[in-house]
């Protein structure tokens, strides 16, 4: 897609391994991988761990001793990914965000997945991230990520809605299993309706004057690594990387506090939360600009009303999204079932945040 992430000089190169790691034979590839990667490490040592069995991607962990002290962590991407990912931008974005502090160590890719760092911490839970204590990192350290080009004297565009219609043009219009199709059929708006609110948010939500910055795009709950240790909030995770609005990386966060596998949006974060975050995140955003970090009332109310606007823009991304994982992926989870979740919500919340005005 257009518009491809600036990759500032400086930034790391990364080897790339021509190798091909099967999910059926994923502990032969992983060995594979590490004889490159590190070579004085004994086969019969290494012991490889699942870490998750993601609803886009496989995680092994590959390891030696008994301390974890040095983690490789191969990818191995999911079944017709590249419909959804950019893989060469995905590159690009952990290349800039590694550059900058904001990732981890990108050891390699290889053809069908990447190895990198291993962040030691605790993948976070709803439950965590409405704690004052951990979203104040959050918002600090997506503060970080936001103002990365602040000072590079361009202006990107957002990619949001040419991600979107390459996501429209790829939705099924039909499922070989009937009962799947006839749920399809009754619980996903039609295929005009879909298209009318497409265009009405590539219309309407950009009048908000959101800035464009460079954004995570997928900042759920498990994508968050919070270390207890040092005291800080990490984010890994970055195929959906990109230069999008400000307001819609806030806003898909805010959705991710509902969950995935148990989606609940009454968890959804209230307006006294989200002040109490968007200030945080301001303060942190004017600072990491090199600007004064006061910030007033009508500018925490400014990005209140962007945040919850754009949130539409994220219920509506990924149940498209999630019509694509229906159609393609293999792995285990309901995905018609959380694009209709998706887009019911986006359905139902509509007229409630567009009934929200801008401050003068």
């Amino acid at each position: 897609m257009a518009n491809y992430i600036h990759v500032p000089p400086g930034s790391p190169d990364v080897p790339r391994l021509d190798l091909t790691v099967l999910e059926g034979a994923y502990q032969e590839g992983a060995l594979r991988l590490l004889k490159e990667l590190r070579p004085e490490w004994k086969a019969e040592d290494v012991t490889t761990q699942v870490f998750t069995d993601g609803i886009t991607n496989k995680l092994v962990g590959c390891y030696v001793g008994d301390t974890m002290e040095d983690v490789v962590l191969v990818r191995i991407y999911g079944n017709k990914t590249e419909l959804l990912v950019d893989r060469d931008e995905e590159l690009k974005s952990f290349r800039v965000l590694q550059s900058h502090g904001c990732a981890p160590k990108l050891y390699c890719t290889f053809n069908n997945g990447l190895c990198y760092q291993f962040m030691h911490g605790a993948a976070l839970d709803p439950e965590h991230v409405c704690n004052p204590k951990i979203y104040r990192l959050i918002a600090q350290q997506l503060a970080k990520v936001h103002a990365i080009h602040a000072h590079n004297g361009w202006i990107p565009k957002s990619n949001l809605w040419l991600k979107m219609r390459a996501y429209f043009s790829l939705v099924p219009t039909e499922f070989p299993n009937q009962l799947v199709h006839d749920r399809f059929v009754r619980d996903i708006p039609s295929r005009p309706i879909l298209e009318q609110e497409l265009l009405w948010m590539e219309t309407t939500l950009p009048r908000l004057g959101s800035p464009v910055v460079l954004c995570h795009n997928d900042l759920l709950c498990k994508n968050i690594i919070y270390n207890a240790k040092t005291d800080d909030a990490q984010f890994i995770d970055y195929e959906y990387s990109g230069y999008n609005y400000q307001a819609y990386d806030i806003g898909n966060h805010f959705n991710e506090f509902a969950g995935v596998n148990e989606v609940d949006y009454s968890l959804y974060p209230g307006r006294a939360l989200q002040v109490q975050w968007l200030r945080a995140y301001l303060e942190a955003y004017q600072h990491f600009k090199g600007l004064k970090t006061e910030v007033s009332e009508i500018e925490v109310e400014r990005l209140y009303v962007q945040v919850n606007q754009f949130a539409l823009a994220s219920h509506f991304f990924w149940g498209l999204w999630a019509l694509i994982q229906a159609k393609y992926s293999k792995i285990d989870f309901d995905f018609l079932g959380y694009a209709i979740v998706r887009l019911n919500q986006y359905l139902k919340i509509k007229p409630e945040v567009m009934g929200l005005t801008l401050p003068e």
